[in-house]
Order: structure tokens, then C-alpha cells, then sequence
């Protein structure tokens, strides 16, 4: 476990004292719930914590909301994702039950998919969803995007890459 160095620890306590009463208020205007707002105010300077080194801040506020808006976007999809995993759920044909942890699990498993897919470039991703979604082959792809069968390839091996780097990690 890191040590966080007197001084950064005294900067954090500073900018806490004078900035969590403001990031808290901003944010349960955006989010309306109290315990949410308190719960992402916490979570921003816990990051703050994570950093090296603390360095003072001209714009500690913009600083502070850049890295909330960050877990806001984080949060909401997060929510979407769980949610249409649990649309899809509901969908089976018998109910499927599990426990809170294989929930857990999978709805992690989901989040690290979304954020490699998010990784891979606009066209890198459309070449793999196709592949994979669509099942459609290399020479289909190459047709429908109108590149060429070289481009496919170089593209999926770089998406294969991505996957097999997320799962030995």
C-alpha cells in the first residue's frame, strides 16, 4: 500500500475543507438525491487521494467537477448497462436467479467489455461487432464497410489483442 507524503496529505486536507461543502452541493443539484451526491463527493476526493503528486491548484473547483463529471458519466453508464443486462434477463424464457455476487461479477464482466469496445476506435469496433455480433466473415465485412480483406484483419487482430489483454488481466 502507497504513503501518501505529508504534503499531499496536507493539500487534500485544504482543498477538502474549503471545496467539499461546494462539490457536494453541486452535485446533489445534479443528481437530486442526497446520499448520491455524498457518496460521488467522496468518491472525487478518493481519486484526488490515488494521485501521486498533489500539486496546488489554480482552479481546484473546475479541477474538482472535471473529476466528478467523469464519475457521473461512469455512474450513468454503469446504470444503463445494468439495466439492459437486467431487460435481457427478464426476457429468458424461465427466470434466472443468482446470487448478488455473480450479479456483481457479471455486471463488472460488462463494464470492462463496454470500456475495451469504447477503447478500440470507431471502425475497429464496428469490424468487431460485425465479426462477432453479426457473425458475418472477414470477406462480408470487407464488402459491407467497402475496405479491403488486409484493413478487416489488421483491425481484428488489434480487437483480439484488446480482448486477450482484458482477460489476463
Amino acid at each position: 500500500m502507497s504513503t501518501v507524503s505529508p504534503t499531499h496529505a496536507s493539500h487534500l486536507s485544504t482543498l477538502y475543507s474549503e471545496h467539499h461543502g461546494w462539490l457536494y452541493g453541486w452535485l446533489r443539484g445534479k443528481l437530486g438525491n442526497r446520499a448520491e451526491a455524498a457518496d460521488l463527493a467522496q468518491d472525487t476526493f478518493l481519486r484526488l487521494l490515488g494521485k501521486r503528486d498533489a500539486v496546488p491548484l489554480r482552479e481546484p473547483r473546475g479541477y474538482l467537477a472535471t473529476i466528478a463529471r467523469g464519475l457521473l458519466i461512469d455512474r450513468y453508464r454503469r446504470q444503463a448497462l445494468e439495466h439492459a443486462y437486467l431487460e435481457a434477463l427478464a426476457q429468458q424464457a424461465e427466470p434466472v436467479s443468482m446470487c448478488a455476487e455473480s450479479h456483481a461479477i457479471i455486471i463488472e464482466t460488462l463494464l470492462a467489455i463496454d470500456r475495451l469496445l469504447d477503447s478500440l476506435g470507431a471502425r475497429t469496433r464496428a469490424i468487431f461487432l460485425l465479426a462477432q455480433i453479426e457473425e458475418l466473415s472477414y470477406v462480408d465485412i470487407s464488402r459491407r464497410l467497402g475496405i479491403s480483406l488486409p484493413t478487416v484483419k489488421k483491425h481484428l487482430v488489434r480487437a483480439y489483442t484488446e480482448c486477450l489483454l482484458l482477460a489476463a488481466g
